[in-house]
C-alpha cells in the first residue's frame, strides 16, 4: 500500500505511520516536490506513480475533482486546524481503516 499525505498535513504524521506495521511506503507532497499542484494534477500524478492513498485535511477535493477517473482513495480528516494536536485525534480510526485497507473512493474520520 502506496500512501501519499498532502501538503497541508505536518510532517510527522509520515513518521507516525511508518512506525505502525504493515505501512512501509508513505511519502509527502513536499517529497515527491508536487507542492502547489491544483487537485486534479495531483490525482493524476498520484495514479501514474502507483499510489493508493491520498490522505489529506481538504474537504472540497472529492466534492470538486471526479474520483471515479482515479485509481485513487482519498482519506479525509475531519478536523479543525492542520496542527498536529487536532490530527492526533484521528489517529486510532486511521489506523484501523489502512490495516482494513480501504477501497472506496473517499473516507472521511471524524476525531
Amino acid at each position: 500500500m502506496k500512501i501519499l499525505l498532502d501538503e497541508n498535513l505536518p510532517k510527522r504524521l509520515r513518521f507516525r505511520l511508518l512506525s505502525r506495521h504493515g505501512i512501509t511506503d508513505v511519502k509527502t507532497v513536499r517529497e515527491m516536490g508536487w507542492n502547489g499542484r491544483k487537485n486534479g494534477e495531483l490525482l493524476g500524478l498520484l495514479t501514474f506513480n502507483g499510489f493508493d492513498i491520498l490522505i489529506t485535511i481538504d474537504k472540497s477535493l472529492y466534492k470538486q475533482q471526479n474520483l471515479a477517473k482515479f485509481a485513487v482513495t482519498v482519506i479525509v480528516l475531519n478536523v479543525k486546524t492542520t496542527k498536529y494536536q487536532d490530527i492526533q485525534l484521528t489517529l486510532p480510526k486511521l489506523y484501523d481503516l489502512l490495516h482494513e485497507r480501504p477501497n472506496g473512493k473517499v473516507v472521511i474520520i471524524d476525531p
